[in-house]
């Protein structure tokens, strides 16, 4: 091998080495390579968290007001509610007194031909048996008995009668706080199948933060006020029957309502609730006096005059021995010449006033004091006054003065019903709606003329 040849190939020996050298270290740079992550644009990230957490707000909102809306759509179809029964209550008929000559045994009470006679001495033996009994001195345990019966007689009264506090907060000078309670007594008048219904003077609740009535079995449950009539003051409350136990219901009763259209002149009666301004109180006495009618716009009432001395700030019924109400006690309206002597509104004319409360119907309004056409009037044929409702005054800007209703007229007609009376004028105000519009006939200075009148609302 010649010497060129030799250098060839250590030539070659030494690329060959050089590249195994170099080799391994491309390979080892090569696995050390890191690949480097896309920057991140924050504006672009913050701008989708913000939309992204807007759309779930938006969502979210969306979702509770369709639920609010739908929920009780849905749950009234599934589980539909009833609604609470209308309060109503019956209509009085009136009684006829039994005159003397009726009293009489006639041929027809004798019993049928044939039959044996009454025997008239024997009956008149009875009598006087009786009367005999009667005439007998009475002893202390004679009276005795008697207030024993009419005792028991009112606690059994009670268990429609409850005590109605007003409960109102306030601040003292140092912003120490402390409660105001002012109490008045109720009747319960009505149970609706939703709640109890309760009749109670609101003068003492107004403006009360919470209102909570207290049972004849000292169970305190919160009420809520459902219509306040603002004539009277009264005002009807409601007490849901599942916040009174099943106890409770046992022991209370609903108030027997009577009649005040009777002749109740002389008659013995009971105050009950709060007649002289303490709860639980009870009074005995007797009516003195019933022609008296308390004028009020679109109402009268009766009212009712005690030979009991009670409170000014008396409240509660006044019921006769047979245990009905047949008033309901306030003051308000008592002369300065008797002002501690109990009077009470006739329950005959309020219970179309509590039936509206007690339904929470919207009263319409009139405007307008009447009176009946008095019956020498009507039959006098040189006055020639129909009969009807005779309207005694107007309340200034009343939708009855806006229809052009004066005093001294004599409303006979309201649409095809005829009025003969001041109480059938009152009796379709109540049976309208507020902006029901009536046509009035009336007589005015012996014209007859109709107006269309706008009813209001009070």
């Amino acid at each position: 091998m010649s010497e060129q040849e030799k250098e060839q190939n250590k030539s070659d020996e030494g690329s060959v080495k050089e590249q195994a050298e170099y080799t391994p270290s491309v390979q080892a740079e090569f696995m050390r390579e890191r690949i480097k992550q896309k920057p991140v644009n924050k504006k672009k990230l913050l701008r989708r968290t913000v939309i992204t957490a807007v759309m779930a707000v938006v969502f979210g909102l969306v979702a509770c007001f369709t639920f609010l809306v739908l929920e009780p759509v849905i749950s009234n179809r599934l589980y539909p509610e009833e609604e609470p029964k209308e309060v109503a209550f019956p209509e009085e008929t009136p009684i006829e007194e039994m005159k003397p000559e009726d009293m009489l045994v006639t041929e027809e009470d004798a019993g049928p031909q044939g039959s044996e006679p009454v025997d008239l001495e024997m009956v008149d033996e009875q009598i006087q048996e009786v009367l005999s009994q009667v005439d007998r001195e009475l002893t202390l345990e004679d009276y005795q008995a008697l207030y024993e019966e009419q005792r028991k007689l009112a606690e059994e009264t009670c268990r429609a009668v409850v005590t109605v506090a007003g409960v109102t907060s306030d601040v003292d000078w140092f912003n120490n706080i402390y409660e105001n309670v002012a109490s008045a007594s109720g009747v319960i008048v009505a149970n609706n199948e939703k709640a109890l219904l309760i009749l109670v003077s609101a003068g003492n609740l107004n403006g009360a933060d919470s209102i909570e009535v207290m049972f004849c079995d000292q169970t305190q449950v919160e009420a809520e006020l459902v219509q306040k009539d603002e004539n009277t003051g009264l005002a009807i409350l409601s007490v849901p029957l599942a916040s009174v136990g099943g106890e409770t219901m046992d022991k209370i009763d609903i108030a027997e309502l009577g009649s005040s259209n009777t002749n109740l002149l002389g008659i013995p009666v009971m105050a009950l609730g709060s007649p002289l301004g303490t709860g639980g109180s009870i009074s005995y006495g007797m009516v003195t006096s019933t022609g008296t009618v308390i004028d009020l716009p679109d109402a009268a009432y009766k009212r009712i005059t005690t030979d009991i001395y009670g409170s000014r700030n008396a409240t509660g019924i006044l019921v006769n021995l047979k245990g009905m109400v047949i008033g309901i006690i306030d003051n308000v309206n008592t002369g300065n010449d008797m002002s501690n002597l109990l009077t009470a509104y006739g329950i005959t004319e309020l219970k179309r006033t509590i039936e509206q409360m007690s339904n929470d119907k919207e009263r319409a309004y009139l405007g307008v004091h009447g009176a009946d056409v008095p019956k020498e009037a009507i039959e006098d044929a040189q006055i020639d006054i129909p009969a009807g409702a005779y309207i005694r005054e107007i309340e200034i800007d009343s939708p009855a003065m806006a229809a052009g209703i004066q005093s001294g007229d004599v409303v006979t007609r309201v649409g095809s019903t005829q009025i003969t009376t001041y109480n059938e004028l009152l009796g379709i105000l109540y049976a309208s709606k507020p902006e029901d519009v009536l046509t009035v006939t009336l007589t005015r200075q012996g014209h007859e003329m109709s107006v269309d009148v706008t009813l209001g609302s009070w």
